[in-house]
């Protein structure tokens, strides 16, 4: 029985097993498949969730440890000639860290004075010529093969730079129509920060503005994931909802490939992005597929085509938080007190925040608790900023400088809050111990209020009885 047919027969409980089967089998290796057994029989599985586990937790042992065989340089030595840019250089010290593509092997580089010039305005997709040296890594092997890496190029001369692919080339006009719409209608931090709201470039952030977010619980807002994604297919719905179903199948999916392309493939957009694509391709076959079971799928799907997203923190942030937010959230709302226009948004930060918590304390050592407030105050302002500003920025790149600055206010305006309530929320987060502290006493709390309305209910279950 193939996979496919596996996971279209089991439950959505049979589908997140075997979505964690995968990626157990790719993190613990090959012997994984032998607890399969007695998980099968504690969660009393289908057989064919039962036959797609050990299934996928014998290939994820050999998906796993082909990934990092793999993450081992073919060739080394002098190389001439042209190479790819994979990413867009990124600010390292007083340099740039540049990764290319060599005889479809990918190694960093660290370029400074001249050549840091010649390549600061470059972008991923285009095509460099270098001379160098390929050599393996020495420390930090097993953290570079994360972004498959194979090694370093140390290059003596950097030459001519053309233009790549054709989707390389669209997407790079896009990013820098945006930059420099948003660098001239802005202030440069504000600017640097609207470009990561809106398509994650968040390269020209300087480090205190970075911190302040991290500390106030905000980072994630930098990070293009569903919400942008959401946004996204919002703006476009007008143009959808007049195609057909398999035209506006065809349509939706080259659109969040274009923007998974455009924000440059980050775990946290592999993410949203297969999420959507899963969930167009089951509505355009009459199909009900519930947020656990189009979570369960993407995770499978990523995981099968690149193991080593298993190690990502940046992957597993973002399923933690989808997770949190379409589990945890609808089950906080029907219990939480107060109206429903705070109920909601307060549910869905909490659930974001429980989703992310184990990631966030093992990997950063942290977890604000300023974050909830700020989530409140800061995330429906950066939602309109994502939904209004890609669109308005295409449009103010073709305008006039008086009125770029005109159709920009309005993400001016909400990029400007969302960096006052980061930096509020950095600068009043208390220490680690004291966060953690006020995290028990909003846990006890809530247990509290939980067992006070539990017994309110049993009182009044009674005295309708009576």
């Amino acid at each position: 029985m193939r996979p496919a047919a596996l996971v279209h027969r089991s439950s959505d409980l049979g589908c997140v097993s075997i979505a964690t089967s995968l990626v157990a089998g790719v993190w613990l290796g090959r012997w994984w498949p032998l607890l399969c057994i007695p998980v099968g029989v504690l969660c009393r599985l289908s057989r064919a969730a039962f036959v797609g586990c050990v299934v996928v937790a014998v290939l994820g042992g050999w998906l796993g440890e082909h990934a990092w065989r793999s993450a081992q340089p073919r060739h080394t030595g002098d190389y001439t000639g042209w190479v790819e840019l994979v990413t867009d250089p990124a600010p390292f010290g007083n340099g740039l860290r540049v990764t290319i593509e060599i005889e479809g092997e990918r190694f960093d580089s660290w370029v400074y004075g001249a050549q840091r010039r010649k390549l600061i305005d470059s972008q991923a997709g285009e095509f460099i010529w270098v001379q160098g040296s390929r050599a393996e890594f020495g420390s930090g092997a097993r953290r570079a093969a994360l972004r498959h890496v194979v090694g370093r190029f140390t290059q003596s001369v950097v030459g001519d730079t053309i233009a790549g692919a054709p989707i390389d080339n669209a997407s790079n006009r896009v990013r820098r129509s945006l930059r420099s719409v948003a660098e001239a209608a802005m202030a440069p931090d504000d600017a640097a920060l609207f470009t990561g709201l809106v398509i994650g470039d968040d390269s020209r952030q300087p480090a205190a503005l970075v911190e302040a977010f991290r500390g106030a619980g905000l980072s994630h807002l930098t990070a293009v994931s569903g919400q942008n994604v959401a946004f996204m297919l919002a703006g476009a719905l007008p143009i959808l909802r007049r195609l057909r179903p398999w035209w506006r199948w065809a349509a939706t999916v080259a659109l969040v490939a274009w923007f998974m392309a455009l924000t440059r493939f980050e775990p946290s957009v592999l993410r949203a992005g297969v999420m959507a694509m899963v969930a167009a391709t089951a509505f355009v076959r009459g199909m009900q597929a519930s947020p656990v079971r189009v979570i369960a799928l993407a995770v499978i799907l990523l995981v099968a085509v690149d193991p080593l997203l298993v190690w990502s923190v940046g992957f597993w942030l973002s399923v933690g938080a989808t997770v949190g937010v379409c589990v945890v959230g609808p089950w906080l709302r029907h219990r939480l007190p107060g109206p429903q226009w705070l109920r909601v948004p307060l549910a869905v930060t909490v659930g974001a925040q429980l989703g992310v918590a184990l990631p966030s304390v093992l990997v950063f050592h942290r977890l604000p608790v300023v974050s909830l407030p700020a989530n409140l105050l800061a995330v429906p302002v950066a939602g309109l900023v994502m939904l209004y500003g890609l669109p308005a920025g295409i449009c103010a790149a073709r305008l006039p400088s008086p009125l770029q600055q005109l159709l920009m206010a309005p993400a001016d305006w909400g990029t400007r809050w969302v960096a006052t309530v980061a930096r509020i929320g950095y600068a009043v987060e208390p220490s680690p111990m004291w966060s953690a502290m006020w995290w028990l006493l909003a846990l006890a709390g809530c247990v509290c209020w939980h067992h006070s309305a539990r017994r309110r209910s049993r009182a009044d279950a009674a005295l309708v009885a009576v």
